[in-house]
């Protein structure tokens, strides 16, 4: 029975050994992502772009960088693509305008920042950091916002350089539909813009650092055609962004579905009131979602290396890395 009972053990050492730590998730949005609508050149351009984004932020952690670092240095590789719809590859507004929106949260301290509705700001997610380090505020918005990342010194761009083809062809495309259609939207149905571009490329990482702390950020270019100065779930901590010591959760989607269901906040609660794993966590908050009528997916670390990357949608442009520098990269379900 000894023997037995020690067999046993050892199994069970091995196989907690043999468990993989994760140390940073990213993720590059959810939507009807297919492999029949990918060409083999844009594909390798994703995994490209979002294995850069990786390594650049596991350098930070390497280094024994906080994992703040780790999360504004990922999520800045991805706002300078325009493979992503945020930074340079933001959406076009209604109007025709880039609005972007970011944030991000330290789980030790819940400090955070968040800005909405920037136009110049070539980084948004610095913005954001700035916003938690150096503001006595968690949000600011619009030509405010703009004025107080000029006075921190970051870059700021004359909004052409926020002007891509493909996502301005996205907005005449979304008009055109609109202008077809010529009908009310019901509150629980999808608008007409989603069915144009049902690719949510908001950026997201979470990163857990050597000192065992959590960091997660949201960046983002909202939604084509959104009009009125609508805000979205990316900027607002507990929807789209949230940290604590336990567990860091960014969010891509249908950013009004995640507000109402404070997406982020709720894996987190579940966690600490129900004690549940991060993955029963991650998963129950986007089938709630669902019941709704939303749709997207979400990325959360727990302090202990695990993650999850639960989504609803044909596909979510996602990866990790673990602690001994081991790249996972997917995009399809």
């Amino acid at each position: 029975m000894k023997k037995i009972i020690l067999t046993f053990s050892v199994l069970v050492a091995t196989l907690v050994y043999a468990q993989k730590k994760y140390v940073m998730v990213i993720h590059g949005g959810a939507g009807t992502i297919t492999k029949e609508n990918m060409t083999p050149d844009k594909e390798k351009a994703y995994r490209e772009k979002l294995t850069e984004a990786l390594k650049t932020g596991y350098s930070e952690i390497q280094k024994g960088k906080p994992s703040i670092d780790a999360v504004v240095s990922a999520i800045v590789v991805m706002e300078d693509s325009p493979l992503f719809n945020a930074g340079k590859g933001a959406v076009f507004t209604a109007d025709g305008k880039n609005e972007m929106d970011a944030s991000i949260m330290f789980g030790k301290d819940k400090s955070a920042g968040a800005v909405a509705g920037v136009h110049t700001i070539k980084n948004p997610i610095k913005a954001a950091i700035a916003v938690m380090q150096k503001s006595e505020h968690v949000m600011l918005a619009g030509t405010g916002a703009e004025l107080f990342a000029k006075e921190q010194g970051l870059e700021i761009v004359d909004p052409k350089y926020f002007w891509t083809k493909d996502r301005w062809d996205g907005l005449q495309r979304a008009k055109q539909k609109e202008i077809e259609k010529n009908k009310k939207t019901s509150q629980n149905s999808l608008p007409d813009s989603y069915s144009i571009d049902q690719k949510f490329g908001t950026v997201g990482a979470v990163a857990l650092d050597k000192n065992g702390n959590l960091t997660a950020g949201t960046s983002t270019g909202g939604m084509t055609n959104k009009k009125f100065g609508r805000i979205g779930d990316s900027p607002i901590i507990g929807a789209g962004t949230y940290a604590n010591s336990q567990v860091g959760i960014s969010g891509t989607g249908w950013g009004e579905y995640f507000i109402r269901s404070t997406a982020a906040r709720t894996v987190a609660a579940k966690m600490e009131y129900q004690n549940k794993d991060v993955k029963t966590a991650a998963q129950e908050a986007i089938d709630e979602i669902e019941k709704m009528g939303g749709d997207g997916g979400l990325i959360a670390l727990d302090k202990d290396g695990n993650m999850a990357m639960p989504f609803n949608t044909a596909g979510m442009y996602r990866g990790a890395v673990t602690e001994n520098g081991e790249i996972e990269i997917e995009i399809y379900r």
